[in-house]
């Protein structure tokens, strides 16, 4: 099978092509055109049209349309392997120019949740700014990922959150796609057992969100439906994530908890990770997003965006670690 070539007769500008190429992206991940033009300010019919472009200018159908969903066609997924390198190529080089072209200096300050923050942004904000050395970064990080309220947007130049935002005002870059893993730690699952199936959860002991859950939480997809399956007892609830990490690791129960914040005690065998038989969970219709006020970011700000999408997409180091990982066993 001959693999279709991303350059091939697209004739668009490196940014249009970067955009174009996340865009199919986003369509594989979640698997829809109304999911993946939650991700951008599109209507899924100019998602579809995008997409149909795209297939006119590489000469190859990369979907199979469906009522239910879009799935790829061999052709899409071997386009696929090329467009991940070819979108984070031109991302660092546009980030690289815009490094070169000027020395950028200035303060960004950025409100981001604590847990993701300490796991995987301070990280990553530390690569930058050794690569920038007139940047400062004013890093703020608070306990919920999905708040707004009390948060003085006039204050900060970047506001990092999860899910959809209720704030019209806002404008929202997509930085990483969020999935969800049903977990619990060996001890419990000897002594209670492995469900092989969501719909056994009821069977278990659980640790759940108290108050406003995640919209996607204990929601499991069969044949292209997300199903809501529980356990019947909750044994500790929450409002933070992390809270519900301690609880799943003292072996109180099984968590359904995001890729980012188990993946490190997955890895290392602390919790188990439940029905992923074919990988990892499908990524939700929503994901991990950087949040402005201005239409356009300052130039500091963009320079910091293109550098977080660069290490964060399409596929975030920790969900790579995490199929590696599936696939060795």
């Amino acid at each position: 099978m001959a693999v279709p070539n991303p350059h091939k007769r697209l004739m668009m500008n490196p940014n249009q092509l970067t955009e174009q190429l996340a865009l199919f992206l986003d369509v594989l991940e979640t698997g829809s055109f109304s999911a993946a033009s939650r991700r951008y300010p599109l209507t899924p019919s100019a998602v579809a049209r995008r997409i149909d472009s795209l297939e006119n200018a590489v000469g190859s159908q990369l979907f199979i349309r469906s009522t239910h969903a879009v799935r790829a066609t061999p052709a899409g997924l071997a386009f696929a392997e090329r467009a991940r390198r070819i979108v984070t190529e031109l991302r660092l080089a546009r980030a690289e120019a815009v490094s070169l072209s000027s020395a950028p200096e200035g303060l960004i300050r950025i409100d981001a949740p604590a847990a993701f923050g300490r796991r995987h942004l301070a990280p990553v904000i530390a690569d930058f700014l050794m690569l920038y050395p007139g940047l400062d970064v004013q890093l703020h990080l608070i306990d919920s990922f999905v708040d707004m309220q009390g948060l003085n947007l006039g204050k900060v130049d970047l506001v990092l959150r999860a899910g959809q935002m209720a704030d019209t005002r806002l404008v929202a870059t997509p930085l990483a796609r969020m999935v969800r893993i049903a977990c619990a730690s060996p001890a419990y699952l000897k002594h209670r057992g492995v469900p092989s199936d969501p719909a056994q959860l009821i069977e278990h002991d659980g640790l759940d969100w108290d108050g406003l859950a995640p919209p996607f939480a204990w929601r499991f997809e069969r044949d292209g439906q997300l199903q809501l399956h529980r356990p019947a007892r909750i044994r500790m609830s929450a409002n933070n994530a992390e809270a519900l990490v301690c609880g799943a690791l003292a072996g109180l129960g099984i968590a359904h908890l995001p890729t980012w914040l188990a993946s490190e005690y997955l890895l290392r065998g602390e919790l188990q990770p439940l029905f992923c038989d074919s990988g990892l969970p499908a990524p939700e219709s929503t994901g991990i997003y950087a949040l402005r006020l201005e239409q356009q970011p300052n130039p500091r700000s963009r320079l910091l965006l293109e550098y977080l999408k660069t290490r964060f997409s399409p596929i975030p180091p920790w969900d790579l670690a995490l199929q590696n990982n599936l696939g060795r066993h």
